[in-house]
């Protein structure tokens, strides 16, 4: 049987399946992560019980990032037909068909919504608030320059959750650490929006990088200074110590390196400093821990 001409193992016919959840680029999971397990880092979670937090926050974000993905993949099939860059995502090439997409976005929910459930009733409603954020997000493109403030709001919710999830309230730090995280992925999905820039105008969809154009520099750096100045201040607020300003220093300096090193006119160099925001999470969640 497996010799047969016309055998497809089940492994490879998982593969469309996996790309429509992104599973090949998993820098959209660490982004969306991040927010979750900082707010972690920053709270009065016990020691104890921190693993337990740090791996349903995991299992959450791998629900929902992928189930995000294909929302945004069912409403832009027609847009990724006609870019370069997402011609050939499973529902744009038609090798997933619709309904499947639909049925693994079902099934990605419910168990999104049974991981949610683990956590006090504060945290479920503060995690049942997000979904108008996820569901109007594909839209946003159609709509404003900015679906990149958009996907801010949309990405950092876990600062807010974590908070909610540990203490069953929102606390100051968390809504600090939040408007950071809005203003660190409006400076991050800028430069990623740049990768698309020229397709963007010949569909007419609309962006960040779009409205900057060659202002996209400098503005970008206004985000990453008030993303720290806001990170700061939850620091402050949550009363951390010494090593976690080390973090912020350190941090600092890779966004710095960041606006230097990246050509917006070059969509490898976009994508490249667009990953190493991975790196600064972690520098600032190394920060957190140890402050």
């Amino acid at each position: 049987m497996t010799n047969h001409p016309y055998y497809i193992p089940y492994w490879r016919k998982s593969l469309p399946y996996l790309r429509l959840m992104r599973a090949d680029a998993p820098i959209g999971y660490w982004l969306l992560l991040w927010p979750c397990w900082l707010g972690l880092a920053i709270s009065d979670v016990s020691y104890e019980s921190l693993p337990l937090f740090l791996f349903l926050f995991l299992l959450g974000t791998l629900c929902m990032r992928s189930a995000g993905c294909i929302i945004n993949d069912i409403a832009d099939r027609d847009f990724d037909r006609q870019v370069n860059r997402t011609k050939n995502r499973p529902l744009a090439s038609r090798e997933v068909p619709i309904s499947h997409a639909v049925l693994l976005l079902i099934i990605l929910c419910i168990l999104g919504l049974t991981v949610l459930t683990q956590f006090n009733k504060t945290a479920i409603w503060v995690g049942v608030a997000a979904v108008p954020l996820v569901l109007l997000y594909p839209f946003m493109k159609r709509i404003t320059w900015w679906p990149q403030l958009w996907l801010g709001f949309t990405f950092n919710w876990g600062a807010l959750l974590s908070s909610a999830a540990v203490a069953g309230q929102i606390y100051p730090w968390a809504i600090a650490l939040y408007i950071s995280g809005v203003f660190w992925t409006l400076g991050y999905d800028t430069i990623y929006a740049h990768q698309d820039k020229n397709s963007d105008i010949l569909i007419g969809v609309k962006s960040s990088a779009l409205r900057l154009g060659t202002k996209s520099k400098p503005i970008i750096a206004l985000f990453y200074a008030l993303s720290l100045l806001c990170l700061y201040i939850s620091v402050e607020l949550a009363g951390l110590t010494w090593p976690a300003f080390v973090g912020l220093v350190a941090g600092g300096l890779h966004l710095v390196w960041q606006i230097q090193k990246v050509n917006l006119d070059d969509p490898k160099s976009c994508l490249t400093m667009f990953q190493s925001n991975n790196s600064f999470a972690a520098i600032i969640f190394i920060g957190f821990v140890t402050g």
